[in-house]
C-alpha cells in the first residue's frame, strides 16, 4: 500500500495538580484556544477542547505521525508556560503529571463532541473523579484507583 490511512478519534483528559480548581471561567476561553492553536500547529485537527474548573478536555482526529505522549507533554507544558506568563493566578499553575486517552470510532464523534461541550452542565451532578472513574471503567481501561489522583497528602514531597 503506497498511502497511509486511518480514522481514530481520541479524548485526552488530565487535571489540574491536586485537582485544585483554578481555571477561571474569565479567562477558560483563552486557554482553550491557546490549546487549540497548539493541537493546529502539531498538524492535528482539534475537535474541541474545553476546561473546566479542575481539568480539560481534549478532542482529536489523530494522524499516523502523532505520538500521544509527545503531544499531550507539549500541550501541558506550553499551557502551564501560557497561564503563568499571563500571571492569571496569584499561585504557580501546574498540570497533574498524569492523563487518560481514549479512542472512538467516527460514529461516536458527535457524542464525545456533545459531552465534552456541556462539561459545565455535567459537573453541576459529577465531580471530575467520579467522571474520570467512569471513563477509565466505560472504556474498558486498567487502573489502580489510588494511583489516579495526585494526592493532598503528597503536596510538599518531592
Amino acid at each position: 500500500m503506497p498511502n497511509t490511512y486511518g480514522d481514530i478519534y481520541v479524548q485526552v483528559v488530565f487535571a489540574v495538580k491536586y485537582r485544585r480548581k483554578l481555571i477561571d471561567k474569565s479567562w477558560k476561553d483563552e486557554l482553550n484556544k491557546y490549546i487549540t492553536g497548539i493541537i493546529n500547529r502539531k498538524g492535528v485537527k482539534p475537535l474541541i477542547v474545553n476546561a473546566a474548573e479542575d481539568h480539560i478536555h481534549i478532542f482529536f482526529a489523530m494522524k499516523s505521525h502523532v505520538v500521544v505522549a509527545d503531544l499531550v507533554r507539549d500541550v501541558k507544558r506550553s499551557s502551564t508556560n501560557f497561564i503563568n506568563d499571563k500571571k492569571f493566578l496569584d499561585c504557580k499553575f501546574e498540570w497533574q503529571s498524569g492523563y487518560g486517552f481514549f479512542s472512538y470510532s467516527k460514529k461516536h464523534v458527535s457524542r464525545v463532541y456533545d459531552y465534552i461541550l456541556n462539561q459545565e452542565a455535567h459537573h453541576q451532578q459529577h465531580s471530575f473523579e467520579e467522571e474520570y472513574v467512569e471513563l477509565m471503567k466505560t472504556n474498558e481501561v486498567e487502573f489502580e484507583e489510588q494511583f489516579l489522583f495526585d494526592s493532598d497528602e503528597n503536596k510538599g514531597a518531592g
